[in-house]
């Protein structure tokens, strides 16, 4: 047998994605090895390696991998479509590059979850906190609102009687590593080091597009979208944070963020993370009893509902066409990742915050 063969190099080559493919499946089925081995071993020191390697780079190196990866399609479909219209794709010609773009699809595949998708498949922060999560009615979603309400006003009063000034970039991110490192004292899973925070480029077209940040898990950045209202900034920089420390689906991303936040002694962070969470809870009672839901809002402090008009006009102003093809794009990526309930998925963080409250008498 001669490697130097291409049809026998071909064979391996499909064998060994194929092998690959076939193992992940199998591992990823076992919630509880994914969490000891992966998400709380492997995954844990290798996130660790990429942020201090690429964490002190002044700008986002994930986003300039995605912009040469998006010119590189482009590059290729246009060359593709010549070639169709030249008519000289034939037959031989387009099962070979079907073939390749098959083999670069599957070697992502098993790159994304070694580098950070099988944590889609771990126990997760509820099982780490021993949380009974279960559904919730009408008079929980009222409990944790009216939970929600306090904290949302008394954290924004707070804020206004110091005449808190908002950070900026490098000092949001230096507090939102101190919010981690406080937490870590009393939630050891939650410990954070070698940050990697950065502005993303493509905060403008974020807009557009309707996200405020991701997490590149090629290059262990967490990208925020720091163009969108500076009270969101805070707590979208601790959700990002909280798919580094790998909280993969968007409701434990979401907790891993507030519980940042709680025990982060930082009334910015706190006020960001209440305001986010008090919308969702709100949301969620709407669909169950809108006359509830209207009521808790209109109980909001005037400095609150200005902030929230300002969400408003900003969403108003960034939408787009686009939005919706983008949110029904990625919803089919989360309930594809363990995550059914699509974009309703960040929602659910409700549902463990009810938990939480239950068990310990606090949020």
């Amino acid at each position: 047998m001669s490697f130097r063969n291409p049809g026998i190099r071909r064979f391996w080559t499909w064998l060994i994605l194929l092998v690959g493919i076939i193992l992940i499946k199998i591992f990823a089925h076992n919630d509880f090895h994914v969490e000891r081995y992966y998400s709380t071993g492997i995954y844990r020191y290798y996130s660790g390696f990429l942020r201090f390697m690429f964490g002190w780079i002044p700008f986002s190196l994930g986003d300039l991998l995605y912009f040469s990866a998006g010119f590189w399609l482009l590059w290729k479909l246009i060359a593709n479509i010549r070639l169709l219209f030249g008519k000289k794709l034939s037959r031989p010609l387009l099962y070979q590059k079907i073939a390749k773009l098959a083999l670069l699809m599957g070697s992502i595949y098993i790159l994304f979850n070694l580098e950070w998708g099988l944590n889609y498949n771990r126990k997760g922060i509820a099982w780490q906190l021993h949380l009974k999560t279960q559904p919730y009615d009408t008079a929980d979603l009222a409990l944790i609102e009216g939970q929600l309400l306090q904290k949302v006003n008394h954290t924004k009063e707070i804020l206004v009687k110091d005449k808190d000034s908002y950070p900026s970039r490098k000092e949001l991110f230096s507090r939102a590593e101190s919010c981690y490192h406080h937490t870590s004292d009393s939630l050891p899973f939650l410990s954070y080091r070698n940050l990697s925070v950065k502005s993303s480029l493509y905060g403008k077209l974020g807009d557009y597009l309707g996200f405020t940040g991701y997490y590149n898990p090629f290059t262990g950045e967490a990208q925020v979208n720091t163009t969108v209202p500076q009270f969101l900034r805070p707590y979208v920089t601790l959700h990002e944070m909280g798919h580094q420390l790998g909280y993969a689906k968007e409701d434990e991303a979401n907790f891993s963020g507030y519980l940042a936040a709680a025990f982060g002694q930082d009334t910015l962070f706190q006020y960001s993370a209440y305001l986010d969470l008090f919308v969702y809870a709100n949301r969620e009672l709407f669909y169950m009893d809108s006359t509830a839901a209207k009521r808790y809002a209109r109980q909001l402090s005037p400095t609150v509902i200005e902030d929230l008009k300002e969400w408003r006009k900003f969403n108003q102003k960034y939408s787009s066409a686009m939005e919706p093809v983008i949110n029904w794009i990625y919803g089919k990526y989360l309930e594809e990742n363990q995550q059914p309930k699509g974009l309703r998925s960040y929602n659910a963080v409700v549902e463990m915050l009810i938990a939480y409250y239950k068990k310990f008498g606090k949020i």
